[in-house]
């Protein structure tokens, strides 16, 4: 029988949709009959407090939606070494889950599911409509502004449409209006933070100096705010820290490829394996792809389709369990087994 797994949970959550990622833990939790400690990312704990007021407004019973804001190192840690909660969630970079589920272990080997960061790599054919392809390759990367754990920032594209791509890419995010949040006309708008902000710049700078052409892009819209325009990168390689390293900011890397087993090894050559998306008309390639890529995700045809019933997580360093559908919830169920003699 299906037992609740905890009584006391707690969700550390990342920065990037605040509202969103803390429904979708709060629900498979207080579903299965847990209450729960959660701990919001501490550029972002407005959204949860008024989350836990509604709660009490909606009749939920005190003590079962506790909201801790704070740090990690102190908040975190507290909540992650605590030997009385029996289930961590997490959502945030790959080198604070590895903290987390260091504590974890330490104190009483608690549960852990983590959903971290990402380097997902898109794939687009020559057979597959270029323009259209494009769009979805821009909307990927720049939803958010790039702060998204899934953002395709690694684009393949074949090498017969490459360089019809990349002009199409550059005009696209060239003409993005850049500008404040409460601007109903602006579609990019400012960086988290000062510290993602100097993160996504040196990124930005970094990729210059190790041989990729720059193709759009620039910081700063006035004097204040933390913006960053769309940048595309084109004659981008592999080895190149932009190509390997989750850069969480609104930045293309357009990288050329011939074949599909080529792509393929290239693809899985990360230590993450979040997301992974292909275009084609081709459905046996898109089948190759969607068997033999390392990653939690998949989309055919599009991207960053989501639904509460379809299971979400990472392969390799991209994460721990699943979130979201039936997987999501067996993360806060344990199975006890009865047995009776008569």
């Amino acid at each position: 029988m299906p037992t609740c797994w905890s009584s006391r949970i707690n969700y550390t959550m990342e920065l990037n949709y605040p509202t969103v990622i803390a429904v979708g833990k709060l629900a498979p939790a207080l579903a299965t009959g847990c209450t729960v400690v959660l701990k919001p990312a501490e550029q972002t704990p407005l959204t949860a407090l008024y989350l836990a007021a509604l709660s009490k407004e909606a009749g939920f019973p005190n003590g079962v939606i506790n909201i801790i804001p704070g740090y990690g190192p102190t908040a975190g840690k507290a909540i992650a070494s605590h030997p009385d909660i029996n289930k961590v969630t997490f959502t945030g970079s790959t080198e604070v889950g590895k903290l987390i589920m260091e504590e974890a272990a330490k104190s009483n080997l608690k549960r852990v599911s983590l959903e971290l960061g990402g380097k997902s790599p898109l794939v687009i054919f020559d057979d597959f409509d270029v323009d259209e392809a494009v769009k979805i390759a821009h909307d990927s990367v720049f939803v958010n502004m790039g702060q998204n754990c899934c953002a395709a920032s690694k684009t393949f594209v074949q090498e017969n449409i490459y360089d019809t791509f990349v002009e199409k890419a550059v005009k696209l995010a060239s003409g993005k209006k850049v500008g404040d949040q409460f601007d109903a006309n602006a579609e990019i708008w400012p960086l988290v933070s000062e510290e993602q902000y100097n993160k996504v710049l040196s990124m930005i700078e970094s990729g210059k100096k190790e041989g990729a052409k720059l193709e759009a892009g620039r910081s700063n819209v006035g004097d204040t705010g933390y913006y960053v325009y769309p940048t595309v990168f084109s004659n981008v390689t592999d080895n190149m820290k932009i190509a390997r390293e989750e850069i969480f900011g609104p930045v293309q890397q357009i990288i050329k490829f011939k074949t599909l087993d080529e792509v393929i090894n290239r693809a899985n050559n990360t230590k993450y394996g979040l997301a992974a998306g292909i275009l084609t008309k081709n459905m046996d390639t898109a089948m190759k792809y969607m068997e033999t890529v390392n990653a939690g995700s998949v989309w055919i045809n599009s991207y960053l389709v989501f639904a509460a019933q379809i299971p979400f997580g990472g392969f390799n360093q991209s994460g721990v369990g699943r979130e979201y559908g039936e997987d999501g919830l067996k993360e806060y169920l344990e199975i006890k087994s009865i047995s009776i003699k008569q």
